[in-house]
């Protein structure tokens, strides 16, 4: 594998931003290469999105994900948003914009990876779990499948709350009446997409019983179900808001994932595992 550290300037952010990206390599040595499993370009592509505490070298910092993705043809993408939640912030800046409109465009042109939807997906954890879904149900023709690893799926339930996240929620996303039914309020997003016409993706999400953002997991879990959502719900019981938890999971969601039959997964077929 490669591990390219890129730094980079975005014009919707009109700043230097980061991002890693792992890469598939050939080579005949490889104690991670399978016999039969194509590396040949262009690369199907997983977006992995940080959490609220990280940047875009936390993954593979915090978590075995280089060799995990080792003997497969995936592409891991892991750009930095800070503490933006993924959105065009109220006070600050356009990062919906920059990680939807712009970053795909600029990965491909820097490395080999694929644009078929078949071959995109994204997952993150915490902030990056609420990312995840809210760009793979927002735009549902660029991603097959997305997961969700003890996100933050329903902000309803902390910005009523009165704590020190209130103003920086605000900032993020404007007063509470701002964020309820608006494209940032991801059960606002699910019944759009149920009631749309494109093909949904397949969602994966995953929550320990023990995690602070459980309660609102069920809400979202309660709510796709209600939906007839395509949805992997799997909760674990003690598990809490920790990377430990993350590191086995994300080897889960890997499984999980349509890949290719080339690229050593199951070809139209997610098979999640608990």
């Amino acid at each position: 594998m490669a591990l390219i550290n890129c730094e980079f300037f975005s014009d919707s952010l009109e700043l230097n931003i980061g991002m890693q990206v792992i890469l598939p390599q050939a080579t005949a040595t490889h104690a991670h290469h399978r016999e039969g499993v194509s590396l040949e370009p262009p690369h199907p592509t997983l977006y992995l999105l940080h959490g609220l505490g990280d940047d875009h070298t936390g993954w593979c910092r915090q978590s075995s994900i280089e060799r995990y993705v080792a003997n497969k043809n995936l592409a891991v993408v892991m750009p930095s948003v800070h503490r933006s939640f993924y959105t065009d912030m109220k006070n600050g800046h356009d990062y919906w914009t920059f990680i939807t409109q712009e970053l795909p465009g600029l990965c491909r042109k820097f490395f080999p990876l694929s644009d078929k939807r078949e071959d995109n997906f994204v997952a993150g954890l915490s902030m990056g779990g609420y990312g995840a879904f809210k760009w793979a149900m927002s735009h549902p023709e660029m991603f097959c499948a997305a997961a969700s690893l003890s996100g933050a799926v329903d902000r309803t339930q902390r910005m009523a709350t009165s704590d020190k996240m209130t103003q920086e929620f605000a900032n993020v996303f404007g007063a509470s009446d701002q964020y309820l039914g608006s494209d940032n309020d991801l059960l606002h997003l699910a019944t759009r997409l149920a009631e749309g016409s494109k093909p949904a993706p397949a969602l994966y999400q995953c929550c320990g019983t023990a995690d602070f953002v459980y309660p609102e997991n069920l809400t979202f879990r309660d709510h796709l179900q209600g939906l007839g959502l395509p949805l992997d719900y799997h909760e674990h019981p003690g598990e809490e808001h920790e990377w430990s938890y993350w590191d086995r999971m994300i080897q889960d969601v890997l499984e999980w994932l349509p890949l290719r039959a080339d690229a050593g997964g199951t070809a139209g077929s997610i098979t999640p595992a608990d």
